[in-house]
């Protein structure tokens, strides 16, 4: 039947151009994994791709992304390129079986987006770093004609159905094979010079000792850590403690080779370190709870850590710097990555007294790669994205009216400091307590005010004072716990917090843009009802025991 035999070759066809597309595609980014491997894993072109789409991306999409998927979002987009990618490979090996310099053409011009998204990246070190999507497209486009080439076994008479060519499926089967041999061979050798090029970075952090601090943390209290199942750790290890940045590929800086660099307006001494010469120093340790600004109400991206480093304040003094209140030039400090992102804090704020500071480790180690290796910065009271610049190479003094940072171009607030919040970590929501006296439990935090009260509220009821743990410092969230005599039924649980200053948590609901989410987190739980047999054979509620209870608030000590 000579239709149906059409639409064979037809489908036939298709399936050989989609193929040679991918392969082409596959090879591509093969070669351009190992340029990259061999000059600068940064400048890959799935790398530079995303980050061009993570700083182009809306504020509102960017807080979705976070809200939907969590610390998974680059790996999302990552895998949101690679179907774009394939989809127009596809399509461009479909097109390049019958028009090959046209296929070739659409394989360069992706490669020609990818080298200006290179050259365009704010840590972008030169031309070099468009040669691995430029060399990727190169290999490419040959690919995607070789194999167009060897599918083609001849031009033959048209049949009654226009069929003017004849497949060579042999030819392109060797021809796909041997390339997709070559081109996994180059994408894996490629993967290993990227490796080697981060072994330094790997080694210099295996062997850094941190030393002693001049200054240790004081001991955290008795009765800090309230004992109840399903309550958040007071101290969030290393490998639980949230990640929200916007890099793709986790830096790998070489300790030996990092060097911080203070500079800009104010300063009349600009300095540079290494971070032998940071860890000469006089080094502080503190206890501090860290908040990203796109948490929602009772969200996750909050942690509590112990952190070792250098005063921020001192380094500044060194370098002649004022604050404002004391007649200095500069109201603002832009802290820069080695990936070029910017995060403005108020100079005020570094230099008021409270412990700012270079970290250099976090809860007893050097900080991982993932959290800042081999120095961040942190601003107790202030959300992330004004203060806690990881991977920092450069401070630069300057003023608000003059320069705005990543974020703030993108519409969020120049100034963020955190807001009072508290969250119910158990019962879950949807949770299906017994009826009974039932322990809620979670955390509070105001940092740089400290958090002086919890109440809790079943339904519309009365607020309740919750039981509080003892307070570390001002600058950590606390915990906190309630026993509830639950009755069988839906119920809501609404937590609110007050602060050291006196001032309630608002119930009045905001999104994390632009300057951080407010509002009450509740939880709605059902309390089966017990009927007959059971409610006779049931025993009677225990109550849970505390081993807290409410404490005055203790002064912070420098």
């Amino acid at each position: 039947m000579p239709g149906v035999s059409s639409f064979r070759r037809t489908l036939s066809r298709a399936a050989v151009g989609a193929s040679a597309g991918l392969l082409a595609a596959f090879t591509a980014l093969a070669v351009a994994e190992l340029v990259a491997g061999l000059l600068r894993p940064a400048a890959g072109p799935v790398t530079v791709v995303g980050g061009a789409v993570i700083d182009r991306t809306p504020a509102a999409v960017k807080d979705f992304a976070i809200r939907a998927f969590g610390e998974n979002d680059k790996t999302v987009l990552r895998l949101g390129i690679l179907a774009v990618l394939a989809l127009a490979a596809i399509g461009l090996g479909m097109l390049g079986l019958r028009r090959r310099r046209v296929g070739a053409a659409g394989v360069l011009l992706f490669g020609i987006v990818g080298a200006a998204a290179a050259l365009d990246r704010p840590d972008a070190t030169g031309v070099g770093d468009a040669l691995p999507s430029i060399a990727g497209a190169l290999a490419g486009a040959l690919t995607l004609s070789v194999l167009a080439s060897r599918a083609t076994l001849s031009t033959a008479p048209a049949d009654s159905e226009g069929e003017a060519r004849t497949w060579n499926r042999r030819g392109f089967l060797t021809a796909a094979g041997v390339t997709a041999a070559t081109a996994t061979s180059a994408g894996l050798l490629g993967r290993f010079l990227s490796g080697r090029q981060g072994q330094g970075a790997v080694a210099s952090r295996e062997n850094l000792v941190l030393p002693e601090p001049f200054s240790p943390a004081p001991a955290v209290p008795v009765g800090t850590r309230v004992k109840v199942p399903g309550i958040t750790s007071f101290t969030t290890p290393n490998r639980d403690f949230y990640r929200v940045d916007t890099a793709l590929t986790v830096p790998r800086v070489d300790a030996g080779t990092w060097r911080l660099r203070i500079h800009g307006k104010g300063v009349t001494r600009p300095l540079t370190y290494t971070l032998d010469q940071l860890l000469a120093r006089p080094l502080m340790e503190r206890d501090i709870t860290l908040t990203c600004v796109s948490n929602e109400v009772g969200g996750p991206y909050v942690g509590n850590a112990r952190w070792l480093g250098v005063p921020l304040a001192d380094l500044l003094q060194e370098a002649g710097v004022r604050s404002p209140s004391r007649g200095g030039t500069a109201d603002q400090l832009v802290a820069r990555s080695v990936d070029g992102m910017t995060l403005g804090s108020p100079v005020e704020d570094v230099m008021d007294g409270r412990d700012a500071m270079l970290a250099v480790g976090m809860n007893g180690e050097p900080l991982p790669f993932e959290h800042g290796f081999p120095v961040r910065m942190l601003v107790p009271g202030l959300y992330g994205y004004v203060s806690a610049c990881k991977w920092i190479e450069s401070i630069e003094l300057t003023t608000f009216d003059a320069y705005d940072p990543y974020w703030v171009k993108r519409g969020w607030a120049r100034r963020a400091p955190i807001r009072t919040q508290s969250r119910i970590d158990t019962p879950k929501p949807f949770a299906r307590p017994a009826a009974g006296t039932v322990t809620v439990a979670g955390v509070a935090w105001a940092q740089h005010r400290g958090v002086v009260r919890v109440e809790i509220r079943v339904d519309d009821g009365p607020w309740q004072d919750a039981d509080l743990a003892a307070q570390d410092t001002v600058d950590t969230w606390r915990q906190w716990s309630y026993r509830w005599n639950a009755t069988p039924g839906g119920h809501r649980l609404t937590v609110r917090a007050t602060d050291g200053t006196g001032r309630v948590q608002t119930e009045q609901r905001t999104r994390t843009v632009p300057d951080g989410a407010s509002g009450r987190h509740s939880v709605f739980v059902t309390v089966p009802q017990i009927t007959g047999p059971a409610l006779r054979a049931r025993p009677a509620a225990q109550p849970t025991p505390l081993t807290t209870l409410t404490t005055a608030p203790r002064s912070k000590k420098s």
